[in-house]
């Protein structure tokens, strides 16, 4: 287990236990239901036995929600027949872990009480319940048995309908018979009335469908529209439904865009490929050996059980610049030796020679970077260990590819350089040896003032350590996801008819954004919000990408000040987490300590305070921890109790029986059970004072009003207690304007001024991954450098040449990429809460330097390894390097401006 958080409140308590990626679920959720079943007798007698789930960590929103309404039907018949046909169906789709309703308004049989005649006629709230629990019973009576023949037994222990349940006799005393129906209005109605959703301005019902975490989502979504497609040719008079948000219509936007980009960049290898050898038979060879190399590496994603999905996808597009890589060398040094007179099959044949060594140097080279980001643990390695090893496996086909096939079509395709030194293939390579000749000046001056060049080297290399350290910081770059989401919070003691009246109005600021496709809103009751962290959602899918001009992101401020007008609500606008894992909020920043939770509640407002005025936020964090809940209790006169002859255990009975709502047990009706529900109707519970008005039946059978021996003290407690690993707990929540790491170090540096010594912090969802992740590039870059070295060292049978390349470039290399992270270029597109940052240090970032590490010693090894052969051949250092330099130009451009 990673971590535990638990949240408490009146009549329910929710325990998350967050386990480490890529652990056994169903090991341990038998270990959890083990430990739970030990400790099971030390929970009160009234609690039903506990619920154990498992979820996705990003289960908290699903992958699409389909939405049902009706102007015929009612939201108990709507919410009836999801619950009959609908739900059972879609949890067949494949892949489909759960369907959650909701909006739902369960049937259920209301008891609604009424305090007055039960007061006139001497019935209690208790002998109702006893009642309803006594001659409510679905008995299993046995059969007869005769020598022959049997007969099943059934009797009406059970109660069906309306009637049947107003016909229940609740109180009978010397012949006065008193039936339900005289002290209660009874009721086919809803289990609960507390939750609203809204589509579009429209009430309405959702289904949300959550897959199963391995599932494909947009397999499982197209499955699931299939089935909806034949479920509306099935749906009453009167019932419509659509799919209001679907997550995998992003996923599949992204990767159309990703297929796009794929030809794209098969244009531009073929087009720089061609301005640099200026013949097609010469790009032919390495256009070849694209397709080649990447059937290979699909062929091993195949075996080895990877998806097709964004980062695999990504892991080709980047492989079609590496793979041809390998095959643009062979291709130039053939052409090298056409120019020296040679013939194609000669100059094929000496030019693989040349080649085994580096292109074999270059292949294992990139495989040993991807290596170590393939073997990472945690989110990082989860995610990327699919692409590094796609990646790998394709580099190194095309390193095979490279040695065999690429010169063979060589010394077919190629002509000699007599038939290539006319046209355009003339004209390039002369532009290229008057650059060569200009590079090998430029070069030589360098060569005399190494001095200089060291001092450059040193001053660059020393750079990038506060360029890196520096550099905004962010788990992942925020993604266009085409939907906006509201996290509503609303008052402690507003009704859900209060509520909605302002969540209208919220709604309608999100119907009003140009973008706007549809909107949808879900107000939940308390028991339910405690386990989402939030009274309630809103959110607007907006239009695709195509039909619009602004990012999702750019609409979070404008529509984030136009939603904080609105009285008596807060709604905090957000986006979705771009990876999996992530929770309402990117920064959750958890304070704790075993003190009350009153002093936790006054440091957190400290450091929310400092942080609103820090201008870090787009709005003041909101902390989780909110003493404002109004509590009325009732004081009783135990002396009085005691002359009345009362006990408090039936006062206590008789007061939750009338006013708790809990369920007395349930009645079948077409073949499914519903709750019957007992409680005070709510005009004679509209205020504490009506309280007094409930009566209790004294030993003598007189009614006891329970003003008479009760007084009600009012006070503020909080709304939940929260509690992370076992400590008491309050977490601040917010967006922040920058970057998420630049939020956190504010926090964290607040939270160390001005916590005092027992309290501590941590972090919980994108930011504890931040904060874990981010710490584990250093160490893979520094695996990644140790093997590349080594896998150089034993290449070249030397420590010094693996030197020279790695020290030659890589420091170079990242100087040029993290130059760009502490470079600003405003842009209203940009996200806002980069503050117009050009790049942030993120994992994919992080991934992209471990990468360049592989791509930068390439062209080193070309140079490094054709001037020791200039050595050995009895050339001075000097005129080595600079021969290698030079000869090796062409193909080191070719190789960057491909790649």
């Amino acid at each position: 287990i990673e971590y535990v958080e638990s949240k408490s409140l009146q009549g329910v308590s929710i325990i998350n236990a967050r386990l480490k990626l890529n652990y056994d679920s169903t090991k341990a959720l038998a270990d959890i239901s083990s430990k739970v079943d030990q400790v099971r007798n030390d929970l009160p007698l009234e609690a039903q036995l506990p619920s154990i789930s498992v979820q996705s960590a990003d289960s908290d929103v699903a992958a699409a929600y389909l939405s049902f309404w009706s102007e015929i039907l009612s939201p108990e018949q709507i919410t009836d027949y999801l619950t009959r046909v609908v739900q059972p169906r879609l949890s067949a789709v494949s892949g489909v872990q759960r369907i959650e309703i909701y909006g739902a308004r369960t049937f259920a049989m209301r008891v609604w009480l009424k305090p007055a005649r039960m007061a006139a006629l001497h019935v209690t709230p208790s002998q109702v319940r006893q009642a309803l629990a006594a001659n409510n019973y679905l008995a299993a009576i046995g059969n007869t048995k005769g020598a022959q023949v049997q007969t099943y037994l059934a009797a009406n222990t059970d109660l069906h309908t309306e009637d049947d349940f107003r016909r229940l006799v609740v109180y009978q005393k010397d012949g006065v018979i008193v039936r339900l129906e005289d002290v209660a209005d009874v009721e086919l109605g809803a289990e609960d009335y507390d939750t609203l959703v809204r589509y579009t301005g429209d009430t309405a019902v959702f289904a949300g469908v959550f897959p199963q975490p391995n599932a494909n989502i947009i397999e499982v979504i197209d499955g699931v529209r299939v089935e909806l497609d034949k479920l509306k040719q099935e749906m009453p008079a009167g019932l419509d439904a659509s799919i209001g948000y679907d997550a995998s219509e992003y996923v599949s936007d992204a990767i159309h865009e990703v297929t796009v980009t794929l030809t794209e960049t098969l244009l531009i290898v073929v087009i720089v490929i061609f301005l640099f050898l200026g013949s097609w038979r010469s790009v032919l060879v390495p256009v070849l050996a694209i397709p080649v190399s990447l059937i290979g590496g699909i062929f091993l994603m195949q075996m080895f059980g990877f998806t097709l999905n964004l980062l695999t996808l990504l892991a080709i597009v980047l492989s079609v610049g590496l793979v041809v890589d390998d095959a643009i060398v062979v291709v130039e040094n053939v052409e090298r030796h056409l120019r020296e007179g040679r013939t194609p099959r000669e100059a094929a044949m000496l030019g693989a020679r040349e080649l085994v060594t580096p292109i074999i140097a270059m292949t294992l080279t990139l495989v040993a970077v991807y290596i170590p980001i393939g073997m990472q643990g945690g989110l990082t390695g989860a995610l990327f260990r699919e692409f590094a090893f796609t990646l790998a496996g394709a580099v190194g086909i095309s390193g095979i590819v490279a040695l065999t096939l690429s010169p063979t079509m060589a010394a077919k395709l190629l002509r000699s350089a007599a038939d290539e030194e006319r046209g355009l293939t003339g004209f390039l390579n002369h532009r290229f040896d008057a650059l060569q000749k200009v590079y090998g000046r430029a070069l030589a001056s360098t060569l005399k003032a190494r001095p200089a060049v060291y001092l450059v080297w040193i001053i660059i290399s020393l750079s990038t350590i506060p360029m890196f350290s520096f550099s905004p910081k962010e788990l992942a770059p925020t993604e266009d996801q085409s939907v906006l989401f509201g996290i509503i919070n609303t008052a402690s003691n507003a009704t859900v008819d209060q509520n909605a009246k302002y969540a209208e109005a919220a709604e309608q600021v999100m119907l009003d954004v140009p973008e706007a496709a549809l909107t949808f809103q879900l107000l939940f009751p308390p028991s339910i919000g405690a386990t989402v962290g939030a009274d309630g959602f809103s959110g607007v899918v907006v239009k695709p990408w195509a039909e619009r001009d602004r990012t999702v992101t750019a609409m979070v401020p404008e529509v984030q000040a136009k939603i904080s007008e609105i009285p008596g609500i807060q709604v905090f606008i957000t986006t979705p987490p771009a990876l999996p894992g992530g929770s309402n909020f990117p920064v959750e920043f958890v304070i704790t300590s075993t003190a009350e939770a009153d002093k936790l509640l006054a440091f957190a407002r400290e450091i929310q305070q400092k942080a609103t005025a820090s201008g870090l936020f787009a709005f003041p964090p909101d902390i989780d921890l909110k003493i404002d809940q109004p509590q009325a209790t009732l004081v009783f006169d135990r002396d009085k109790v005691a002359d009345l002859g009362l006990n408090l255990s039936q006062v206590g009975a008789d007061i939750a029986a009338a006013t708790s709502g809990n369920f007395v047990n349930r009645f079948n009706m077409d073949g499914r059970s519903y709750k019957v529900i007992p409680v005070v109707q709510r005009k004679d519970r509209l205020t504490t004072e009506q309280l007094g008005k409930i009566h209790i039946a004294g030993p003598d059978g007189k009614m006891v009003p329970l003003s008479s021996i009760v007084r009600i003290e009012d006070s503020v407690v909080a709304r939940s207690l929260n509690r992370f690993q076992q400590l008491n707990a309050v977490k601040l929540s917010g967006v922040s304007v920058r970057t998420l790491d630049e939020a956190l170090t504010f926090l964290e540096e607040t939270a160390e001024e001005i916590l005092p010594p027992g309290y501590g912090y941590d972090y919980t969802g994108e930011s504890r991954q931040l904060r874990t992740e981010g710490n584990k590039f250093l160490p893979a870059f520094s695996m990644a450098i140790l093997m590349i070295f080594l896998v150089l060292a034993v290449q070249f049978n030397a420590f010094r040449d693996p030197f020279v390349i790695l020290l030659g470039s890589v420091p170079l290399a990242m100087f040029g990429a993290l130059v760009f992270t502490v470079l600003k270029m405003p842009d209203p597109n940009i996200p806002y809460w980069t503050s117009s940052w050009t790049t942030t240090m993120n994992i994919y970032a992080q991934v992209g330097l471990v990468t360049l590490v592989g791509l930068i010693a390439k062209n080193g090894i070309l140079i490094v390894e054709f001037a020791n052969k200039l050595q050995l051949q009895g050339a001075n250092k000097r005129d080595a390097v600079l021969d290698a330099s030079m000869i090796r130009l062409r193909p080191v451009l070719m190789t960057t401006f491909a790649t």
